[in-house]
């Protein structure tokens, strides 16, 4: 049985990924990059995106009565740069959350605000599609075939994660949409931030019934776990006389996940029960459920451990459709179509957007420190979860001073409760570099990245 057998037990199309076994991978040539504590729980990455920028006026500290952005069309992304940009004072300061932030007043303390961030622009492409396709490789899809770049320049930042902590996970990473609408609009580049590779779509699912069906019953956790669990017994004697001591402790550990899967699955049907999770209804739901919806499932799926790693894309680039936000407007309106509208009055009924995105990430983060890990933690202290937008403003189309919120500890490596400014002009890739250490990767670089941000860590 080749290594490539050893990593993957498989059974009527379900995959069950192997603990990553040093031995194993010593004795295949494999490069040895160390393990993390397997008492600990497994660290979580979610990255939450919104689309169509924000007002940054109402966002960014200190630019309450800046001017009002005129529409800045075609390609001229970064037109606006020299003239609107704040020069940061870079360093660390006390966290004061501004109006667009104040839903997230009971996590002031689990919540840190990052500027100063900017992604290269190029032309070539428009300015939402590459605002969402390039958010989380730093490079289009489009820009890295053309000029021949492979991985990890290519691959978004959660794929790359996922291939490093998703071993033993059922899905090394899950991709979830809250774009409810079936026709498409736009290209596949305005609605999604997850790539495999270059032009390689990591799809999103969109359909909280789809997605409660993937992870919970047709091709879920449960026929998963069923399918593999004799392959697993059955290959568990022969590997076990290759193994080191430590690998068959770890060997051991996994087989009695496998011999305990009946139990975590009852615990699973008791939370979904608990969360009052019913199987959807194949609807578009109004804005704060479905957001919701779609949230407490991808929770469920990381407490049960059937990922590691999400995107949670709260909706697509431009995509003139109109949209309920109950208990905002009376009627729906349309996202795209009010950033360009922001003088007089326009930017605060355009903030009351911004302000509803913000009300979702502040319930995503109190359900995470609800939930128990394994060891008696919190999800949120286990976890980073970052929430930004692919442009600094829906307006301007600005690639500079992108938002971004970091929230959870990642097992205390991450101080909270702070305003860190960095320098103006610090590459996007820089922070997505960090995240990646944080989540134990040892990448020395990632894209266009030319260090990391190490004031992010404790």
């Amino acid at each position: 049985m080749d290594f490539t057998r050893r990593k993957f037990l498989k059974a009527n199309g379900a995959v069950l990924t192997l603990p990553f076994l040093p031995s194993l991978a010593l004795a295949d040539g494999e490069t040895l990059s160390g393990s993390g504590d397997p008492s600990k729980p497994s660290k979580k990455l979610v990255i939450m995106y919104v689309p169509n920028g924000l007002v940054r006026r109402c966002f960014f500290p200190g630019e309450e009565e800046a001017d009002l952005p005129g529409f800045v069309g075609g390609f001229n992304a970064d037109k606006t740069k020299n003239e609107r940009r704040k020069k940061n004072r870079p360093g660390i300061y006390p966290l004061e959350l501004t109006s667009t932030m104040q839903p997230l007043a009971e996590h002031v303390d689990d919540v840190t605000l990052i500027t100063g961030l900017d992604r290269t622009f190029k032309n070539g492409q428009d300015v939402h599609a590459q605002g969402a396709s390039c958010y989380l490789t730093s490079l289009s899809p489009e820009q890295a075939a053309a000029a021949g770049i492979k991985h990890p320049n290519g691959r978004s930042l959660d794929q790359v994660i996922g291939d490093h902590v998703g071993r033993t996970t059922a899905f090394r990473t899950l991709e979830i949409s809250c774009n409810g609408f079936k026709a498409g609009k736009e290209s596949i580049y305005f609605d999604n931030i997850s790539w495999y590779g270059p032009d390689r779509i990591a799809p999103s699912i969109k359909d909280p019934k789809k997605l409660y069906d993937r992870l919970f019953m047709a091709d879920g956790y449960r026929q998963h776990m069923m399918d593999v669990t004799d392959l697993v017994l059955a290959d568990a004697k022969s590997l076990s006389r290759k193994l080191g001591s430590r690998d068959r402790e770890t060997m051991g550990e996994f087989m009695e996940m496998i011999r305990d899967v009946e139990v975590r699955i009852k615990k699973m049907q008791e939370m979904i029960s608990e969360a009052d999770i019913e199987v959807p209804k194949d609807e578009v739901l109004p804005r704060g459920e479905y957001i919701r919806l779609q949230a407490d499932l991808m929770l469920l799926a990381l407490q049960m451990g059937i990922t590691n790693v999400c995107t949670f894309m709260v909706g697509p680039e431009r995509w003139d459709a109109s949209l309920l936000y109950e208990g905002v407007f009376p009627n729906p309106v349309q996202h795209h179509n009010m950033t360009h509208n922001q003088k007089g009055d326009g930017y605060k009924e355009l903030q009351k957007i911004d302000i509803f995105h913000m009300q979702q990430y502040a319930y995503l983060l109190s359900r995470m420190k609800e939930l128990k890990d394994t060891d008696g933690s919190t999800l949120l202290d286990n976890s980073i979860v970052t929430y930004g937008a692919g442009l600094g403003d829906g307006a301007t189309h600005q690639y500079y001073d992108l938002p971004l919120i970091v929230a959870g500890k990642a097992q205390n490596q991450i101080k909270q409760g702070r305003f860190i400014q960095s320098p103006s002009g610090t590459l996007n890739s820089n922070m997505w570099l960090t995240i990646a250490n944080l989540m134990g990767l040892k990448l020395d670089s990632f894209a266009d990245s030319t260090g990391v941000i190490s004031d992010l860590w404790t």
